[in-house]
């Protein structure tokens, strides 16, 4: 549906840094100021990009749940489900997008031309997370007035989202006219830092032309990869970590919640999709675990493993002892039995001489923890650690999925990888390494940075909070991640994914690489043996997009399937979206041009 045709009740909020309505139940765009709509703006587009970033990296397999019919469950043994499909759309659509359109026309009325600029960039951010996800959406015709707009296909909306973007490297450049609001009263995530949005801009530019890889070399204007372009854009991104932009959160009680989500609104859109049902649930799989435990066979294990990695604290005879969670096998059918769930709530016996499992007969998955954390402003924690007030043994969380923990937006870590992987294209092996070395080394001082968070007091007795040893860095550094006469591009592209946990990069880079290029991965076990999984993705396919959210069906319709008239077949998912092929005849042999 169009932008037009939502609701503008995003607007509607007692939260006093999104507050934009003097009379909450009568909201008028027409009273709003830019200065005031960017947050808005900022906060649904981020939750959108935060909510496809967790649920795809069960599709990815580096998560999984213990339930295999709860929807990450089902998506770590390649069963797609619906699920997967409203929130990111509703974010984007409901939440951000009437907000967008009008406080970009009041930008450009006014001479704001930096807020002109900053939301051309998170239009392109919301438009290309819908071409990824779904193939084909309304984009032209999104801001329009019509109930029913018609669908552009992926080459049109992503042409479209580079042109967004150059024009917005441009609008930053322009001076605004005097008694605009500056960048820094509306933005909630650089603080008005142009030359951060400027940075922001470039790797985002870089990294959807990259996206292209499968299109055949020339411009990129004509959508091809053009590697020139990557390589002036990321001359121009992030040059250090002091450049990223990180979404901060706060662990505080809120008074109001998220009309869509009904989650909190300060807390990490990644901790968001735990804190309710889900939290017991989510938990590292074998791969991961063997990723970062012993990468490329060194036997090294990655410094970063036991920040990303979640621990609970154990009673071992009659001492409080933290041990590091296991991942789960999906290559075993270890979910499959005595019974399709693992047993995860672990608590404390009644004469508390250790711990229990929930199901009698699962006491060996007291090993697999969740990656689930506390909170201080939702459950009245001490910290952020999960389960003491519970009567439960604690359980630590992992350093990207607590309330508090800053959402990596923008980072050089990404602009180092995309380097690594366009020079490794051009057999250029040692700039390739450089580049995929300093990836990886970019990404442990950012965590570092995190880990700076939480400090003093139980953190510092559980070794998934504090720093990493510079010892164990340069150990891992210099002897486990090879050199640049052994580099290849499944190291770089395996590196990035650790690097780029819960980015929606990530399963947008799979499919790119036709889910070659990582180390040990395998379509999981249980795919095999499950008549939902091979129904919705047959013997010889891959997972290639997500089915269209219920309310384009139910209403768009008949646009709809002038364009995919595949939408509803039960294959759809294996439907490659626009980048995903290897012209573009492959792609319209599904879509129809419009």
């Amino acid at each position: 549906m169009g932008f037009a045709a939502v609701s503008i009740l995003s607007l509607v909020s007692c939260n006093d840094w999104l507050d934009v309505n003097e009379d909450p139940n009568t909201p008028a765009l027409t009273t709003v100021s830019v200065a005031t709509e960017l947050p808005w703006i900022q906060y649904h587009l981020g939750y959108a990009m935060g909510a496809h970033a967790f649920r795809s990296q069960a599709i990815c397999l580096s998560m999984t749940d213990a339930s295999r019919v709860r929807r990450d469950g089902c998506s770590s043994q390649w069963e797609p489900t619906t699920s997967l499909s409203t929130t990111c759309y509703q974010q984007f659509f409901v939440g951000a997008g009437p907000a967008i359109q009008d406080a970009y026309a009041k930008a450009v009325q006014t001479g704001a031309w930096h807020y002109a600029a900053a939301l051309k960039v998170l239009k392109a951010y919301g438009f290309l997370l819908m071409a990824d996800m779904y193939g084909e959406m309304p984009y032209n015709d999104a801001v329009a007035a019509s109930a029913h707009p018609y669908y552009d296909d992926g080459k049109t909306i992503y042409l479209g989202c580079l042109a967004d973007i150059d024009e917005a490297i441009e609008n930053f450049k322009k001076t605004q006219e005097m008694g605009c609001p500056a960048l820094s009263e509306g933005d909630s995530w650089n603080g008005g830092n142009i030359d951060k949005w400027v940075k922001m801009a470039y790797l985002l530019k870089a990294r959807t032309i990259n996206q292209m890889s499968k299109k055949g070399s020339g411009k990129y204007t004509d959508g091809k990869y053009d590697e020139a372009e990557i390589l002036a854009c990321l001359e121009k991104a992030q040059k250090s970590i002091d450049d990223d932009t990180y979404i901060l959160h706060e662990d505080t009680k809120e008074s109001s919640s998220d009309f869509i989500s009904g989650d909190p609104m300060k807390t990490n859109f990644l901790w968001n999709q735990t804190y309710n049902s889900n939290r017991h649930m989510e938990m590292p799989t074998k791969w991961i675990e063997d990723l970062l435990t012993n990468f490329d066979g060194k036997g090294i294990e990655d410094p970063r493993c036991d920040k990303l990695m979640p621990w609970r604290q154990y009673n071992v005879d009659g001492n409080k002892v933290w041990l590091r969670g296991k991942g789960v096998d999906l290559n075993s059918d270890v979910r499959m039995k005595p019974a399709d769930n693992l047993a995860v709530f672990i608590s404390r016996k009644a004469d508390n001489s250790g711990w229990q499992a929930s199901n009698a007969i699962r006491e060996a998955d007291s090993v697999y923890v969740g990656l689930y954390a506390g909170s201080m402003g939702v459950y009245g924690n001490s910290n952020v650690m999960y389960g003491p007030i519970k009567g439960w043994y604690p359980s630590s969380g992992m350093v990207y999925v607590r309330p508090n923990s800053p959402y990596l937006w923008a980072t050089y870590t990404e602009a180092c990888f995309i380097k690594a992987e366009v020079l490794m294209r051009k057999k250029d092996k040692a700039g390739a390494f450089a580049a995929y070395k300093e990836g990886i080394k970019s990404n442990i001082d950012e965590i570092n940075k995190m880990l700076t968070i939480w400090t003093g007091g139980d953190y510092d007795n559980c070794p998934s909070f504090g720093q990493m040893s510079q010892e164990k860095i340069n150990n891992f550094m210099n002897n486990a991640i090879g050199t640049a006469a052994d580099i290849t591009m499944e190291k770089i592209m395996t590196q990035k994914f650790i690097s780029m946990l819960y980015s929606t990069q990530n399963w947008n880079d799979m499919r790119r690489h036709d889910y070659k290029d990582y180390m040990g991965w395998q379509i999981p076990y249980e795919y095999y043996l499950n008549a939902g999984s091979l129904k919705g993705i047959p013997q010889g396919k891959d997972w290639r997009r997500i089915k269209q959210c219920s309310h384009e069906i139910n209403y768009n319709a008949n646009e709809l399937k002038k364009i995919a008239p595949f939408y509803n077949n039960d294959d759809m998912w294996t439907i490659p979206v626009w980048w995903d092929t290897d012209n573009d005849e492959e792609y319209y042999k599904y879509v129809q041009k419009q």
